[in-house]
């Protein structure tokens, strides 16, 4: 009969393969042998789309961090109303500003005619994240994969989980930890995806006008900075005009967010945050990143490997969805 230290050498050793299984659930190759062309098919569809809407890239990793923070990153944004599913889609953080969905089709349309049934619309988005970073001039990764689809929704756990651009600094940390992202690091990395894309006037038009109910714009706005944007939003125009979240290189994604933050230049509450907190840990590395791009890109990289391992489907759980936008069968 074994002794007892034997035993417990095994079990530890059982243990600590199943700690590694579960960490290797998602792997690089996992569309190795039944989709080896994917990644180029999701990147050539995106490279279409670029062409006649330059947002579609920040539009489409904006999908991916909206899913992967409400029961993790299981394609469950993408599902449409039905009589079993109450949309994320219609949750306030996504309804009106969420888009790329018809992308998404197109890809997975794609995708299908290749490789029926195969690939998951949650590693389609993983996917589409980093092709419309490396297509916009920031760094290319190896996506982990094998992630399957949910057959639910969450749209009051949508409203509750995505962080807000008018969070605290606090807010938005205790947001990224709820979900397992408790580097700070990860909350300055993966907030530099704003170097690309556009926000609507609603999201913002408070820092310009009527701050925290003062009725004066946000004191850490540039002055120079506030004159432009309250002529592209004034006070009793449009909400859901859109300007860029980036105002040097718009399209380009780049260290350019950091810098901007320096200057007061974040156009979101929750960019500036970052910077003009007090004390705040997060201004060493928004100082780092603005000066070293190549610092920002790998910690991006990581981050975003980090997100996308938030709560996967995997194995037998869930399914592999024909069709983004509703459950199969029904």
């Amino acid at each position: 009969m074994a002794s007892f230290s034997s035993t417990l050498a095994i079990c530890i050793a059982i243990t600590f393969l199943l700690l590694n299984q579960s960490k290797a659930q998602l792997n690089t190759t996992f569309y190795s042998n039944t989709c080896p062309n994917v990644s180029s098919i999701v990147r050539t569809v995106i490279q279409q789309a670029l062409q006649s809407d330059p947002r579609i890239g920040a539009s489409l990793i904006r999908l991916h961090f909206h899913d992967c923070f409400v029961q993790g990153c299981d394609g469950s944004i993408l599902l449409d109303n039905s009589g079993t599913i109450q949309s994320e889609k219609d949750a306030a953080p996504n309804t009106n500003s969420t888009r790329g969905f018809d992308v998404v089709d197109n890809i997975k349309t794609a995708v299908e005619n290749s490789c029926p049934d195969v690939v998951s619309c949650a590693d389609i988005l993983a996917l589409s994240a980093e092709s419309s970073v490396s297509l916009a001039g920031g760094p290319s990764w190896n996506v982990l994969l094998g992630r399957r689809d949910s057959t639910t929704a969450n749209q009051a756990g949508a409203n509750a989980s995505i962080p807000s651009p008018f969070e605290s600094l606090n807010n938005l940390t205790a947001k990224f930890s709820a979900v397992g992202l408790n580097n700070i690091t990860d909350l300055v990395a993966l907030s530099g995806a704003h170097t690309f894309g556009r926000a609507q006037c609603r999201l913002f038009s408070n820092r310009l006008y009527n701050f925290s109910g003062t009725g004066n714009p946000d004191p850490t706005l540039n002055t120079t900075y506030l004159v432009t944007l309250r002529q592209i939003c004034p006070q009793n125009g449009s909400g859901f005009v859109v300007t860029n979240l980036d105002p040097t290189t718009p399209n380009t994604f780049d260290n350019t967010y950091f810098s901007n933050l320096q200057t007061n230049r974040g156009l979101l509450q929750s960019d500036q945050e970052l910077f003009s907190t007090t004390g705040a840990p997060t201004i060493s590395i928004v100082n780092q990143f603005s000066s070293n791009q190549s610092a920002f890109f790998q910690s991006f990289v990581q981050s975003m490997i980090n997100m996308g391992n938030i709560s996967p489907l995997t194995g037998s759980n869930g399914q592999i969805r024909s069709n983004c936008r509703r459950v199969n069968g029904s």
